[in-house]
């Protein structure tokens, strides 16, 4: 799951981030509301997390603008603000739930859990699956089909496979690969995406006339069918 990350306190993004990426989520931290709306805006997120009190763009006018964009994620909000007034103004603004701080991990990942399948819910069972040639990505179960048997892979050979699927058709960067998959900021110099791909293509067969990975050279990666 994708989750955004709008938080300016570094010590508390630090650590629901830390917490978050070890059960699986990426997660991709804006530092204030400025640079959440741009993150927001212009990338697909399964739930968004949103301090109210941030620097620039407040929470609450951040979350009224995301609605206005068309964007209808999840959006969890954060503050230490926990009065009736601040509840509903959090709910009013279009956000789907609230949590004040300070809360424990355990909960936050419960409504998180929540959220995401009520939204699955919404979108239809349908939503859940993606099929690309002879492959099926289940989202929901978070498990991969080939030809009728299920591929094991790891939590990140998943979120790859996911991202891509998800970006069927498209090249993606290894930078965006990156900010998808692993949430973190790496140095360019690393290799770790390329070494994910071959992973997966092992996993996946690719050796064969059934390739769907495919390197654009000096661009990153694309997944489509041959």
């Amino acid at each position: 799951m994708k989750v955004l990350l709008i938080e300016d306190e570094a010590a508390v993004a630090a650590m629901i981030r830390k917490g978050l990426s070890e059960s699986g989520y990426a997660v991709t931290v804006a530092p204030d509301g400025q640079a959440g709306l741009e993150i927001g805006t212009g990338n697909s997120f399964d739930i968004m997390i949103l301090d109210i009190m941030l620097p620039g763009i407040n929470g609450l006018e951040l979350c009224k603008r995301m609605r206005k964009e068309g964007i209808d994620t999840p959006i969890l909000m954060l503050t230490a603000l926990g009065t009736t007034e601040n509840i509903v103004a959090g709910l009013d603004s279009g956000a789907d739930d609230y949590l004040v701080k300070p809360f424990k991990f355990a909960e936050l990942e419960a409504r998180l859990r929540t959220l995401n399948r009520r939204h699955s819910g919404a979108s239809g069972k349908s939503a859940d699956l993606i099929q690309i040639g002879d492959i099926t990505v289940n989202t929901a179960a978070k498990n991969v089909i080939r030809n009728g048997q299920e591929i094991s892979l790891t939590s990140t050979e998943y979120r790859l496979l996911e991202c891509m699927v998800r970006n069927r058709g498209r090249v993606l960067s290894r930078i965006e690969l990156l900010e998808s998959v692993w949430g973190i900021d790496f140095n360019m110099g690393t290799n770790v995406v390329d070494v994910y791909v071959n992973y997966l293509r092992k996993k996946l067969g690719n050796d064969n006339d059934r390739k769907l990975i495919h390197t654009v050279i000096g661009m990153g990666y694309i997944i489509k069918e041959q």
